[in-house]
């Protein structure tokens, strides 16, 4: 499948982070990063488990605290700002949990009002009703609208977590493993998702994974973390243009079977 090209202003950074670092205990994750994300663009952060791609994204959101660096998010430093603005900085930012995230005991329905009623006081029930078949419709579920998510398959519940995401209209999303889990039809369904709202929403969006189908069918730039920091960038055929003895394994195993 090949992406089409969203158009992306090189010149508007709605996230830029600058030598940020992260360790847990004697466990150094993060040496050293730096990382811009343009208007419109989808950033793919590749790299092996456990090489802080999560962090990454949890620190960006401010749900985790960097040791040393800058993190600057739609012209806000994180860092500096107090929990009021945080707050809503967060509303203005979607972020697609690996495991969707969804409430067990709620209709999909219900997961879709509980951000609204929380963050849009105020809302008609025909303005929030709109609001829920709008979103549904945009990733194609809108049959689902009275479904508990144990009824849904893993692929849907992924659908309805990002619809639960965009029903904010959120500037930036964050997804974290989007096809984690997920069989090879679903997982391009999930792309092609990613990639609609890219185009629908006009969202600059961070995406982490390690399948490298996901990265070459959504990214419009990708980056590799290795050793803590992003030693490879560019396109996908420009990162994996290489013999580096960590790039290629990466590349032989997705592949290569």
């Amino acid at each position: 499948m090949e992406k089409q090209k969203a158009p992306i202003d090189h010149k508007n950074a709605v996230i830029s982070v600058h030598g940020l670092e992260k360790s847990f205990e004697d466990y150094h994750v993060l040496r050293g990063v730096d990382l811009e994300l343009y208007q419109g663009e989808n950033l793919v952060v590749l790299g092996r488990s456990g090489t802080g791609k999560s962090v990454l994204i949890k620190i960006i959101s401010g749900l985790l605290k960097a040791d040393k660096g800058k993190v600057e998010v739609l012209g806000k430093n994180i860092d500096n700002i107090s929990l009021k603005e945080l707050q809503e900085l967060r509303i203005r930012i979607g972020f697609s949990f690996q495991n969707s995230a969804l409430y067990d005991s709620m209709t999909v329905r219900k997961n879709l009002e509980f951000p609204l009623v929380r963050n849009r006081k105020g809302m008609t029930r025909k303005e929030i009703d709109k609001a829920v078949e709008t979103v549904l419709d945009a990733v194609g579920l809108l049959q689902t609208i009275n479904q508990m998510p144990s009824e849904l398959s893993g692929g849907q519940r992924k659908r309805i977590g990002i619809a639960r995401t965009l029903i904010l209209n959120p500037e930036i999303m964050l997804y974290d493993e989007p096809t984690a889990g997920l069989d090879p039809i679903t997982c391009i369904e999930i792309n092609e998702l990613i990639n609609e709202v890219q185009r629908n929403y006009n969202t600059s969006s961070i995406i982490i994974t390690h399948d490298l189908t996901c990265a070459k069918q959504t990214g419009d730039r990708v980056a590799m973390l290795l050793d803590g920091q992003f030693k490879r960038e560019g396109t996908f055929e420009e990162v994996f243009d290489t013999d580096n003895a960590q790039v290629k394994p990466f590349f032989d195993y997705n592949f290569i079977k």
